[in-house]
């Protein structure tokens, strides 16, 4: 009898170590699955994440791009709304001619023929062939010439007889400023003056402006900048408030006659 008791007891705690070491087991493996789930999960969520951040950085990427673009616009625009002084004419002698004849005033012929400039198609003839030549666009330096000359009715410190069709060295108080051997040579010199301000190329002809070497070379690319209270840098050719934008609005009435 003590042998079979003996028996029974170890088939009890066998079968109670087999039961323990099951658990075990069991609870081993479950915990491992567990974790691997959890680290399966956790590296989803970081892939989820970085994936995230990804498209955050491509859509800063192309805001950037985008706001970029637009400043290049804008800038480009800015620079289109301006009238260069240097440049190829949309403007042709005929619409000159046109243009004074608005103005409903005498060409003054028997002053400006002692100048070589008998009739104004022949004055408008020199303007276009003295701007061509040093690259300033011609409607810029005749429309100028309307205006600082009233038409060329002057009645300024400057008198007609001088040559003198842009103020060149007036400096108000009766001063007459200077005075050219003919017409041609006036309007030369204008026309380099006019070039010191808009470029800093050298001249194409020989300097008959004796105000050349006093201005500061590009400092006034555009017909706008030529009044001093609208350049950018407080240069230019006259202290009246909107010179130059006086200027363009003219050249803009003469763009629309007959260019024949």
């Amino acid at each position: 009898m003590d042998h079979k008791k003996q028996q029974s007891m170890r088939m009890v705690w066998l079968e109670i170590g087999l039961a323990v070491l099951l658990a075990v087991v069991l609870g081993v493996g479950g915990a491992w699955l567990t974790g691997r789930d959890t680290v399966q999960k956790e590296s989803k969520n970081e892939q989820n994440r970085s994936n995230q951040t990804n498209s955050v950085n491509t859509d800063a990427q192309t805001n950037d791009v985008q706001v970029d673009d637009t400043q290049t616009k804008e800038m480009a625009q800015e620079a289109t709304d301006q009238y260069p002084i240097m440049g190829s004419s949309p403007v042709t002698v005929a619409q000159m001619k046109a243009y004074f004849e608005t103005a409903n005033v005498p060409y003054p012929a028997e002053a400006l023929a002692k100048g070589g400039a008998d009739t104004i198609e022949t004055f408008c003839q020199i303007y276009y062939e003295e701007a061509s030549a040093e690259g300033v666009r011609p409607e810029v330096a005749f429309v100028q010439t309307m205006k600082e000359t009233n038409w060329l009715q002057y009645g300024g410190d400057a008198s007609i007889e001088q040559f003198n069709f842009a103020g060149l060295g007036t400096t108000g108080g009766g001063v007459p400023g200077n005075s050219y051997p003919d017409v041609r040579t006036g309007i030369r010199a204008q026309i380099q003056h006019l070039k010191a301000y808009a470029t800093t190329d050298v001249l194409a002809q020989e300097c008959v402006d004796d105000r050349y070497e006093y201005v500061t070379k590009g400092s006034a690319p555009y017909v706008e900048w030529l009044g001093q209270k609208e350049n950018p840098k407080g240069y230019g050719w006259a202290t009246d408030e909107n010179y130059g934008y006086s200027i363009v609005e003219m050249i803009r009435v003469m763009e629309q006659l007959p260019a024949k």
